[in-house]
Formats: C-alpha cells, structure tokens, sequence
C-alpha cells in the first residue's frame, strides 16, 4: 500500500483529474454567496436537508450503477468518520457560520485546507511534515486568526468571530475527509462514496424538514429554487463527484493545492452578487493566509 500511494504521488498527473478538480472548487466557490442568499430565507438546517434531497433525486434513477462489492469487514471504521466529517459536521459548521460572517471571509478560511490536509496526512498516514509547511501552517492560523479578530459585527455578518471560528473547524473536517476519502479510494469508486456521503447527510439533516414546514410557500421564488438547484445538484453533487473521481487518481496534497482557487471565486462572488468588503487590516491578513499556502506548494 505504501508503495501504491508513493507510485501515485510520482506518476504525473493527467489532465482530467486536474479539470474535474478545478470544476469542483469552482462550484464550492461560488456555494459561499449562493449559501448566503439561501440563508436569508430558510433556516440553516432547511437549507441543507433540501440541497442533500435535490442531490439525491438525481442519484436515484443511476441507483444500479452503485456498487458496493468493494466492502472488506471493518471499512465501517473509515466509511462512518468519513461521511460523518463530510457532509454532516462540514456542512452544518459552515452553514451556520455564513450565517455570522462574509462568504468573503468565510472562502478566505478555505484557503488553509491544503495546509490542514498535509497535518492530517502527517497524523494519521505518517506522512513526514516537513519545516515548510509548519511554517506555513503557523503563519496561515496568524492570518486566520487577524482576518477574524479584524472583523466588525454589521447587520450581514452579525458574529465574525463565531463566524469565521466555525468556518475553520469545518476545514479540520474537510481535510480529515480528504484523508479518509483518499484511502478508500483505492477500492471504492468515486460515485459510490458520493452517493454514501448524500444518502448520509439526507438522513442528518432530516430535522431540516420540521424547519422548512413553517416557511410560506409564498417564499419560494425563482431565484431560491434555481439557487437550490444549484446547489443541490449542482454543489453536493457535482462538486462531490468530481472531487471524490479526481482525488482517487492524484495524491491527496495535489488535490487540495487546487482549493487555493476558492477564495478567489468566492471574494469575487461575494463582491459582485452580495456588496460584500473587507477592510484594510482584513484583505492583509487574506494576503497572509494565501502566501502561507503558496509558500508550502512546490512549482
């Protein structure tokens, strides 16, 4: 298995995983306004319960292409923690954390992924840790920490410092589901652990439903169905399955490099759909969470 893993991280990566990957930050990216625009109408947990439904109304009609010959006794001990990071403690710490903060601040916090990705690799695969990347780590945390600290409460972002707090636990969640998804990867197909991750955040955030029963129907216009849509189909599914396919065909810190381009999409998206700024002690401390990663990345 090892050297499976050390094959893989030499082998050049081809160009279809790249693609699905950038498809998939890109879709993540543009979740963080979209999420916020839903947020205004719907509680968070109603929100979520109908993007995992939505999602899950597209499986259903493939359900025969799902496949679970793949399971060994005791994979329940890396499927469990797997789907229960992510979808389930991911999406409801930054669903409830876009409620308090900027999906500005909140796409900034993403960019530590790849830093956490690597702790992760080093924790539970014995992955060395080289000095870089703890420097890099220690500098991204000073940045995370300044950008949330430098946040002033307005009527959009009433609690940044929750906000942003909660936003980066659901990155700790986030990397460790990358880990986990990148070693169940090497017998279980991409969209059988998709489809494992949408059926298990359905039944989550089922309470949702009791929420969603008190809004006025009145509430559904256009605008939050098609935004529902796409995040529904668009952002648990589409991004899901092509990140969980090209994760299992590059290593798990190549794959994570690319979520540097979230914070790009998700500022710009924030800019130009929801009015949303950063001061000036803010867009530094963004500055430095971006350089921390940059610096950990070889070119």
């Amino acid at each position: 298995m090892k050297s499976e893993s050390l094959a893989i991280t030499a082998a050049p990566v081809a160009l279809l995983p790249r693609l699905a990957v950038v498809g998939a930050v890109l879709l993540w990216g543009a979740s963080f306004s979209t999420m916020r625009i839903a947020l205004e109408d719907l509680h968070p947990w109603s929100v979520m319960w109908l993007r995992m439904i939505i999602a899950l109304a597209c499986i259903l009609p493939l359900y025969r292409t799902i496949n679970l010959s793949a399971y060994r006794q005791g994979d329940w001990k890396l499927l469990l923690p797997a789907v229960i990071f992510q979808p389930c403690l991911y999406f409801w710490l930054e669903s409830t954390a876009l409620g308090l903060t900027t999906s500005a601040q909140a796409g900034i916090i993403s960019a530590s992924v790849p830093l956490l990705v690597a702790v992760a690799a080093w924790m539970i695969l014995k992955e060395p840790l080289s000095a870089r990347v703890t420097a890099g780590l220690l500098l991204s945390l000073a940045g995370v920490a300044v950008l949330t600290l430098g946040g002033q409460a307005t009527e959009s972002a009433p609690s940044p410092l929750l906000g942003n707090s909660l936003e980066f636990m659901a990155m700790v969640c986030a990397a460790s589901n990358m880990i986990l998804i990148r070693i169940l990867g090497r017998r279980y197909d991409a969209w059988t652990l998709t489809v494992m991750q949408v059926v298990t955040g359905t039944l989550f955030f089922s309470p949702g439903l009791g929420y969603l029963l008190e809004v006025p129907a009145a509430t559904f216009d256009l605008q939050l169905v098609l935004i529902l849509i796409f995040l529904g189909a668009g952002v648990t599914l589409g991004a899901f399955s092509l990140y969980n396919w090209a994760i299992t065909r590059m290593p798990a810190s190549t794959a994570s490099a690319h979520i540097n381009l979230i914070p790009l999409v998700a500022v710009g998206c924030g800019f130009a759909f929801l009015g949303e700024t950063m001061n000036p002690l803010q867009m530094a401390a963004a500055c430095v969470v971006l350089f921390s990663v940059l610096m950990t990345q070889k070119f």
